[in-house]
């Protein structure tokens, strides 16, 4: 199969288009073009087809023949959807890569890459947009019959409404109310990044003539608040271009309610626009900032060895300055044309540095990630299709995008390990696929992080990647002091209150007084991590999963955080009978509870998964941290990523075993990692930060090289460690799950598939074994492993693997046997 243009057809030609649906077949299906379609075929464009007995999907267009499939006959189109191709060709050979490297099919890539409102499926629901606002007067009479019948319904399916209609082509109709923002797609009715909204007053533009002013001098001396207002806003507006509501008042002090009544009057005009987070003293920074000698220098570095390399690693300390130096390699990169992607690991987490970016370029940057409904996803999509959007600025997915001139990447915070998708395929490392997208792209790609995955740290060592060290602070700003408590020790002294050491109830006492503001770490949610009888030894576990549950104090409930199952709390013990129930172990809920106890007087907040769920919380926690609204902040390992707080000069870890203490061979890099992002939080202006970790084992390596800060210590032992025992960087790991809702069957399953892997593959293949957790949601899990060596053809063996999974799924024995491939799990 090749491609043609659209002129070498004469019209009368019968052609066949290979599609891509957005689900996940092994194989691509080929379908006929009626004759009058001809001219309006091209690689990239979405059709409508009908594909099984009545299911209506929108396609996407990968290859044009003339050629007919041998094996079925192909069923014709039924419209073509765009004007133009909404993906190039560039994005056709990335999914393909995708689809090769990471064992999935090409439908589960077109999934990841479209939103939602690109891939349009008869299941899709549409909901009816509030508001009043809506002109209506311009639609058709098939777009209006819809409009009523969604303001009865509120929701309904593609089926639906093609029923309603009488007619299978409704696509174009819904492609036009969605277009016009009258409507939108369910999947995708999600939480938005919400802008800071400030209220800003200006005097209605009829006062600023000399008469009426006069007039309205007369009119308000019978209300002098209304007239110290005035007065105010005259003075003030002299100084100033935008004068917000907050401003005026201090000023005037004339209160609320006379401003109010000046609205309703309509002298003054209320207007609500988004202003940035950050303080803004810190505004004309950002903009004309200078980089330090420091930065300049690293800034150098880069550059050559770009001219050399195509990946770099820019490795700096926490609040070395990257991302100044990230703005500067992105204008030099753009200035003669072109677009660049700047990666962050979650864009909710970074708002500061969003805005901060966003801030700097202006209009020619666009904000691409799942908090987005779907109409923003489309229009950022066609904006960087049409080149409106010179830099992208976004969190995974953003990979995907239609660039057509992409001249930079950027990936900051390299290690993190949520550029990997877990589920569902393609279980894709956003990193790693960024670095074969600068490739394909003939474009550089600089990696950042204070603390670098030991695989990229491997690959600077060897050559493969440049490597460029930052190694002082901003300003001249100190790396936080760190303080190490043993919790035994402490506790033989009796000197624990709670779960708090002596010495970081003092430090946070100290840091209350001084009216600066605290971080504490504990990476774990919830109240007390399980219940356990002591009678008889009973813990409560999930239904569906093999895990205890967690019990939550806000909810009153014990829930299972795998599958969202919750029951309520246990006061007998359903086992013997006692109601000696005890709690054990502590989530961020109880460190809280205790804290207030401690501290009655201090404003006390929590940021975990739960207290984030509503809409815009995650937001308002961080501003109102920001604006010292809150003196202490308790997290997960959320407070860990990339926040910046000028006012935080303690930062305590409750428990630093728990992240030690892990099965994986990845546990100490991580431990590592994540205790020096946390410490990175700490004194990151003018004043030394201090950090003071609890732990039982505090002889342990790790803490000991977070303490000094010693990365290259860290990363000699384990490469060390993993050359050993075979672990990558030193080999290349694919992981085997397979799930079934019958253990039986799973064993006899999982032992069949490992037996003939193995006997093709060799001592290769490790397991089956059980996971930590082995059951999940009912199904029961099994996990086999292959560890390649470096010099293993690994190509071969993915395709040997392909292979297997059909002739094992084409066995009547292992019917409903699920099996998930994870390549270079993390």
């Amino acid at each position: 199969m090749h491609n043609f243009n659209d002129s070498d057809f004469v019209e009368r030609e019968t052609l066949f288009i290979e599609v891509i649906l957005p689900l996940s077949l092994a194989k691509n299906y080929i379908y006929r073009i009626p004759f009058d379609l001809n001219d309006q075929i091209a690689v990239g464009k979405r059709v409508i087809v009908q594909f099984g007995k009545n299911k209506i999907y929108t396609a996407l267009i990968k290859s044009i023949s003339t050629k007919a499939p041998e094996l079925y006959e192909a069923k014709y189109i039924i419209d073509v959807v765009d004007q133009v191709p909404v993906v190039n060709g560039m994005q056709l050979e990335f999914w393909n890569w995708m689809t090769e490297y990471y064992i999935c099919n090409e439908g589960d890539v077109m999934s990841a890459a479209l939103p939602a409102g690109l891939k349009l499926t008869s299941e899709t629901i549409i909901i009816l947009r509030e508001d009043d606002q809506q002109d209506l007067s311009d639609l058709g009479e098939k777009e209006m019959v819809l409009m009523d019948a969604l303001a009865q319904k509120k929701r309904l399916s593609i089926d639906d409404i093609a029923k309603l209609l009488g007619q299978k082509t409704v696509f174009p109709i819904i492609k036009l109310l969605i277009n016009r923002e009258l409507v939108y797609i369910a999947e995708e009715v999600v939480e938005k990044y919400k802008p800071l909204l400030k209220s800003f007053i200006s005097l209605n533009p009829f006062y600023n003539e000399q008469d009426n002013l006069k007039e309205l001098f007369s009119v308000l001396e019978r209300a002098p608040k209304q007239m110290d207002a005035l007065l105010a806003y005259l003075t003030l507006s002299k100084q100033t271009a935008q004068l917000s509501k907050q401003e005026l008042m201090e000023y005037s002090n004339c209160g609320p309610a006379a401003i109010k009544a000046m609205i309703d009057k309509e002298i003054f005009v209320q207007k609500k626009r988004p202003v940035s987070r950050l303080n803004d003293q810190n505004d004309e920074d950002i903009l004309n900032f200078k980089l330090s000698e420091t930065q300049e220098n690293a800034l150098q570095q880069v550059k050559k060895e770009l001219e050399q390399k195509e990946v770099v690693l820019l490795h700096g300390v926490t609040a070395a300055g990257k991302t100044q130096i990230y703005i500067r390699l992105i204008e030099e990169a753009l200035a003669n044309g072109g677009q660049a992607l700047f990666l962050l690991p979650e864009i909710a987490l970074t708002t500061q540095i969003v805005e901060r970016i966003k801030q700097y370029f202006g209009d020619a940057i666009g904000v691409y990630h799942s908090k987005f409904n779907d109409f923003e996803r489309v229009e950022i999509w066609n904006k960087v299709l049409n080149g409106t959007y010179k830099i992208i600025l976004g969190a995974r997915s953003a990979i995907f995008l239609p660039f057509n001139d992409l001249k930079f990447i950027i990936v900051d915070e390299e290690h993190e390990s949520s550029y990997k998708q877990q589920d569902p395929a393609p279980r894709y490392q956003a990193r790693d696929a960024a670095v074969y997208l600068a490739h394909q792209h003939k474009s550089k790609i600089v990696l950042g992080s204070a603390t670098p995955s030991i695989e990229s740290y491997y690959n600077a060592q060897n050559g493969k990647y440049g490597l460029v060290s930052l190694t002082g602070r901003f300003g001249g700003v100190q790396l936080p002091l760190h303080e190490v408590v043993s919790i035994s020790e402490q506790t033989k002294k009796k000197k624990m209150i709670s779960y708090f050491s002596s010495v970081l109830i003092d430090d946070i006492a100290t840091s209350l007084e001084q009216k600066e503001q605290v971080i504490l770490f504990q990476n774990r949610r919830g109240y007390a991590t399980i219940m356990i009888c002591a009678t008889c030894g009973y813990t409560p576990k999930c239904v569906n999963c093999d895990v205890s549950l967690t019990y939550h104090k806000s909810s009153g409930k014990l829930h299972c955080h795998y599958c969202g199952y919750h029951e309520n709390s246990l006061k007998i013990c359903p086992a013997c009978g006692s109601v000696h129930i005890e709690q054990k172990g502590f989530g961020t809920e109880r460190v809280e509870e205790e804290l207030s106890l401690i501290f009655p007087e201090a404003r006390i907040a929590r940021l975990d998964v739960d207290s984030t769920r509503t809409k815009n919380s995650l937001q308002k926690i961080i501003a109102d941290f920001q604006e010292k609204k809150t003196d202490i902040l308790i997290g997960t390992q959320m407070v860990a990523k990339g926040l910046d707080f000028d006012h935080v000069t303690l930062i305590g870890v409750i428990n630093a075993d728990t992240l030690l203490n892990f099965p994986d061979f990845r546990a100490f890099e991580r431990s590592f990692q994540l205790l020096t992002q946390v410490s990175g939080r700490a004194g990151r202006r003018e004043k030394q930060g201090k950090v003071c970790i609890q732990a039982y084992d505090d002889d342990h390596r790790i803490i000991k090289q977070v303490v000094e800060n010693d990365y290259i210590g860290m990363y000699n032992d384990e490469i060390e460690e993993r050359r050993q025992f075979n672990y990558p960087p030193f080999s290349r790991l694919i992981f085997i799950t397979l799930k079934h809702k019958d253990a039986n069957v799973l064993n006899a399953a999982s032992h069949h598939f490992a037996h003939v892997l193995r006997s093709r593959l060799g001592p290769r293949v490790l397991g089956p074994e059980q996971p930590l957790v082995s059951r999940v949601r009912s199904y029961y899990i099994r996990q086999i492993i292959i560890k390649s060596d470096r010099h293993t053809a690994i190509p071969k063996v993915k395709a040997l693997l392909k292979t297997e999974i059909t002739t094992f799924n084409a066995e009547k024995t292992f019917k409903g046997v699920i099996i998930q491939l994870d390549v270079d799990p993390y």
